[in-house]
């Protein structure tokens, strides 16, 4: 288990940003590149992988179930798979840390495997709900044979002879979906996964550069039915991975709420099922400019080019959050700069994320002097232009908070200190040091 010692960090404003600066790899993707190289025949080539803690303890996962996993240096990668259903028992049980993407992807792979492994992680992952997960592949024939109320640490038995199913989450997740068919894949026929709302879609993209086969339909106004033929041969390939626009809105929200800050974030992926947060800022009148577009891995990417910008208040629509979910504790930072109130309906999922995201952000706007409400689902900012900041925020384990919290303190009339800023690095390594090249004081 890991032990990190915290880190308290204070961010206070220093004048506008300016500068370039590459964000780390997109968390999903590279996750997601392990995994299936880890399930392919042969060696896989990762360029630009994140080396983020979620990221390399999911890779210590894979080398603990046979695969060959190698870093290279400069962030490149190599995998030399096992092969769809080759995983080996492993010797010890699997810390996935502070990854809940890793943990739930790993149990939809291990799941499809006739091998048991017990998950376990810190204190914080812990406490997520897994149970949606275990359901579905108890399903396609895993077991769980040791469990705390669906929670860490668990062991799972899984499938002997795996059945292909037709699943239809009751709730919008990519981290459902995905396990759902990363299991499917050592089952005979059509595993099929349909989404009454489409959430990101970097697995059945990465499937298919993997030479799985998948098909994509339309399912109603904003669903999906996804239907992936199982027992492929996987077959190895390079992958790219581009910027992780969830980090990336950290330093774009800063340089929006500093005047004067013109900064460029390079190579950001655009999938658009993952840039509810750009719509929404371009929405309450942001200055953001997309530049040299290019596709990278299969992912369209641009340059961001972003000026310091007056920002007004929105309603953000529920069917959005599956494209944004990991950005709302950004935008209510952007909200409490903005003019007027800023209502973010349907954050459901926000509850059962690292902590208690919606509560977590509701508590550090507060905390600096900022009007929230939360109603239900619903998150309700009263913007004034300006935020008073002076606060202490608890980040309660959760790297997003504790960021959200940084970039308020580099606007806000005071600084704002943050209780451990230990946990950025599990999604976002050197994000001090990033900040700091843009102008940025932030101070341990």
């Amino acid at each position: 288990m890991h032990a990190i010692e915290p880190r308290p960090l204070t961010a206070r404003h220093n004048g506008p940003l300016h500068g370039r600066a590459r964000v780390p790899g997109d968390k999903s993707i590279s996750i997601r590149a392990l995994i299936l190289g880890a399930l392919t025949v042969g060696e896989t080539a990762i360029a630009g992988l994140l080396e983020g803690d979620d990221v390399l303890d999911t890779a210590q996962t894979l080398r603990a179930l046979g695969a060959t996993v190698q870093q290279c240096g400069g962030r490149q990668w190599r995998i030399r798979g096992v092969g769809v259903g080759g995983f080996a028992a492993p010797a010890a049980p699997l810390d996935f840390g502070n990854s809940g993407t890793g943990c739930r992807l790993m149990l939809g792979a291990v799941g499809g495997c006739p091998v048991t492994a017990e998950f376990d992680g810190d204190a914080s992952l812990r406490k997520r709900p897994m149970r949606r997960v275990l359901d579905p592949l108890e399903r396609i024939g895993a077991r769980t044979l040791a469990s705390a109320d669906g929670r860490l640490p668990l062991t799972l038995a899984g499938a002997r002879d795996p059945l292909p199913i037709v699943f239809e989450p009751q709730i919008a997740s990519a981290q459902l979906k995905s396990a759902v068919l990363l299991a499917g894949l050592n089952a005979p026929g059509a595993t099929v996964v349909i989404e009454r709302e489409a959430t990101r879609d970097h697995t059945e993209k990465m499937l298919t550069h993997f030479g799985a086969q998948v098909r994509v339909e339309a399912a109603g106004e904003y669903g999906r039915r996804i239907t992936l033929t199982g027992q492929p041969e996987l077959v190895p390939a390079p992958i790219v991975v581009p910027a992780d626009p969830s980090s990336a809105a950290f330093p774009l929200v800063a340089a929006l709420l500093t005047p004067g800050s013109e900064v460029i974030l390079e190579g950001v992926m655009l999938n658009p099922l993952r840039t509810g947060l750009l719509t929404t800022l371009k929405e309450m009148g942001a200055l953001i400019e997309e530049v040299q577009r290019q596709t990278e891995g299969g992912e369209e990417v641009a340059d961001l080019l972003v000026r310091g910008s007056p920002l007004r208040s929105v309603e953000v629509p529920a069917s959005r959050a599956p494209s944004m979910i990991d950005e709302y504790p950004i935008l209510a930072v952007a909200a409490a700069f903005a003019e007027g109130t800023t209502v973010m309906r349907g954050l459901k999922e926000l509850r059962v994320k690292e902590s208690d995201r919606l509560a977590a952000t509701a508590a550090l706007l507060k905390e600096n002097g900022v009007e929230v409400e939360i109603e239900g689902d619903d998150l309700m900012v009263q913007g004034r232009g300006r935020a008073p900041g002076g606060g202490l925020v608890a980040t309660h384990m959760d790297h997003r908070i504790a960021m959200a919290a940084l970039v308020m303190g580099l606007a806000s009339e005071r600084p704002v200190k943050i209780d451990d800023g230990s946990f950025i690095a599990t999604s976002f390594p050197g994000f001090v040091e990033l900040m700091r090249g843009l102008g940025a004081e932030l101070s341990g």
